[in-house]
C-alpha cells in the first residue's frame, strides 16, 4: 500500500478494488466492509452461483489478507478446521499441524451442508480468535474474519444452523440475482480472463486493525445506547417472537453502526446508523412463531421505539 495513503481514504480504495470482480451489489459490498471494520463475521445466504465466493475472494485480495477456503461437505471433520497433532518418529514428539482456521479470512463455503459437530468447531474461533486442541489453546492470526456462504433451506443436503452459531455472525446478507445489465457486464468481464486477477492489495492486516480501532473509537451518546437496548428489549417482549435478540446482538448492532458512521466520515453515532442496519444485524437472531415474517416485526418495532433526537452539531 502506498505510504501516502491516508486512513480515511482506505475504505474507498478497498471498495474500488472489490468492484473489479463484483459487478453491482454496491450496498452489499459496503455492508461487508462495515462488518469487517466492526471486527465481525458475515453469513451470505443465497442461491448458488450469484457471486458469494467471488465476493469473499475479492475482499481477501483487496485487504491483503491470507485466505483459505473450505468446502463444507458432510465428511469435513472439526480437526480439518482446528488442526491436529501428528507423531513425528524422528523427534519422538507430537507436532501440532494447524487447520484451515489459521488464516486472516476463512471462506466457509456452504456451511449448512456439514455436520453440527463441524459447525461447532467454529464457535471458539469466531468468538475469541482462538482454537483449543487437546487441551492447548492456540491464537489465530489477527484480524480473524469468517465469511460463510449458505444455501437456502430446501436445497439438497442442507440443514439449519443452530441459534448459537447464527448469533456469532455479525450480519446476514443476501446478494440476490443481478440486473440484466449487470449480468451482461459479468459475461463480458469473464470472457477473456478472471477479474479477480485484476485486484491489487491496497491494505494490510495491520492497516485493517487500525481501521477497526478507529471504528471502535466512534463516540456514542448514552441515549443511543438506550435506543439500541430498547430495540433489543422490544424483540424479546414481542408477542409473536419466541427468541429475541441477545445482548451479543445488541453489541453487534452498536459496533456495526459505529463502523457505518466512520465510513460516512463521522466520529459520532446518529440514530440512522442504527436503524439502517437493524435488518442485517438482528433478523437472523430472532425466532418467530409460525410463519410470521421477522422483517415485518422489526419494522413494527422501529416504528414503536422512539429514536432520540440528535444534538445540532
Amino acid at each position: 500500500m502506498p505510504s501516502a495513503t491516508t486512513p480515511h481514504a482506505l475504505p474507498g480504495m478497498i471498495l474500488r478494488e472489490v468492484r473489479k470482480a463484483v459487478i453491482g451489489k454496491e450496498l452489499v459490498l459496503t455492508k461487508v466492509l462495515i462488518a469487517f471494520l466492526a471486527g465481525g463475521h458475515v453469513l451470505m445466504e443465497d442461491m448458488p452461483g450469484v457471486g458469494k465466493t467471488t465476493l469473499a475472494m475479492a475482499f481477501s485480495k483487496a485487504l491483503g489478507l491470507s485466505c483459505r477456503r473450505v468446502q463444507f461437505t458432510p465428511d469435513v471433520l472439526p480437526s480439518d478446521l482446528t488442526g491436529f497433532s501428528v507423531y513425528e518418529k524422528s523427534t519422538e514428539k507430537f507436532v501440532f499441524q494447524p487447520g484451515a482456521l489459521f488464516c486472516h479470512l476463512l471462506l466457509a463455503d456452504e456451511i449448512n451442508r456439514t455436520s453440527s459437530k463441524t459447525q461447532a468447531a467454529l464457535l471458539e474461533a469466531m468468538e475469541e480468535g482462538n482454537v483449543t486442541v487437546e487441551g492447548k489453546t492456540y491464537a489465530l492470526p489477527q484480524p480473524h474474519l469468517v465469511i460463510a456462504t449458505q444455501n437456502p433451506l430446501g436445497c439438497v443436503g442442507t440443514q439449519s444452523l443452530p441459534e448459537s452459531q447464527l448469533d456469532r455472525f455479525l450480519m446476514r446478507l443476501h446478494m440476490g440475482y443481478p440486473e440484466i445489465d449487470e449480468e451482461v457486464a459479468i459475461l463480458r468481464g469473464k470472457a477473456v480472463h478472471n477479474p479477480l486477477e485484476d485486484i491489487r492489495p491496497v491494505c494490510t492486516p495491520e492497516h485493517l486493525r487500525e481501521l477497526q480501532q478507529q471504528a471502535a473509537a466512534v463516540y456514542v451518546d448514552d441515549r443511543l445506547y438506550y435506543y439500541a437496548a430498547s430495540i433489543a428489549k422490544a424483540t424479546r417482549e414481542h408477542p409473536q417472537v419466541t427468541l429475541g435478540v441477545s445482548p451479543r446482538g445488541t453489541l453487534a448492532l452498536v459496533q456495526s453502526a459505529k463502523a457505518m458512521a466512520m465510513l460516512r466520515g463521522r466520529n459520532y453515532l446518529l440514530p440512522d446508523d442504527i436503524t439502517q442496519l437493524c435488518m442485517d444485524v438482528l433478523a437472523h437472531r430472532i425466532l418467530t412463531k409460525g410463519s410470521v415474517n421477522v422483517g415485518r416485526i422489526l419494522d413494527e418495532i422501529l416504528h414503536q421505539v422512539p429514536a432520540p433526537v440528535p444534538d445540532r452539531r
